[in-house]
């Protein structure tokens, strides 16, 4: 009856730390939790501390100490704690990881969310100027007649366009 006990007190745990995590923002994109972004990949509940397995968005990604930081302060912060993070790079960090939530939060925050890709389907590799690029919709007036004014945003996993119809500029976060 006891080991019962102490598995319904471990998954509790996991569910209450998830919770948390939703909590923790992205520093470069505070509009949205790094589980949205799909960087938390696993909550591990150890008998000596939570395990927190984070994938970052790019294997040089300057916020991952502070997102690791970040969730560990929030995690002892709520009662969790001990918290260790553990990063993963392999499998890499797909934009297919960011939640329907978050695709929304970055549509609102005014950055073009990448397009999804349904699950188990091919995905080919194209190559294309600027012309032949799929037009976005501006998150702003939903505008399709948009162009990209560098492969590079903000950070390197964003792109900066501009929408020809409301003229403000608007980042995409890149599908990869």
């Amino acid at each position: 009856m006891s080991e019962l006990l102490a598995e319904d007190t471990r998954a509790a745990r996991v569910h209450a730390a998830w919770a948390v995590l939703d909590t923790v923002l992205d520093p470069e994109v505070p509009a949205v939790s790094v589980r949205e972004l799909g960087i938390v990949r696993d909550v591990v509940d150890r008998d000596d501390a939570l395990e927190i397995v984070l994938t970052p968005t790019y294997s040089g990604c300057p916020a991952t100490e502070v997102i690791a930081h970040d969730v560990q302060s929030a995690l002892v912060a709520a009662g969790l704690g001990p918290v260790t993070i553990s990063l993963r790079r392999a499998p890499a960090w797909t934009t297919d990881w960011i939640t329907a939530e978050g695709r929304q939060k970055l549509a609102a925050y005014g950055i073009a969310p990448p397009h999804g890709v349904a699950a188990g389907e091919a995905v080919p590799v194209r190559f294309f100027g600027r012309s032949l690029a799929p037009a976005l919709a501006c998150p702003r007036c939903g505008s399709t007649h948009t162009e990209r004014l560098s492969a590079f945003g903000s950070t390197a996993c964003k792109a900066l366009h501009r929408c020809l119809a409301c003229k403000e500029p608007f980042e995409h976060f890149k599908p990869l």
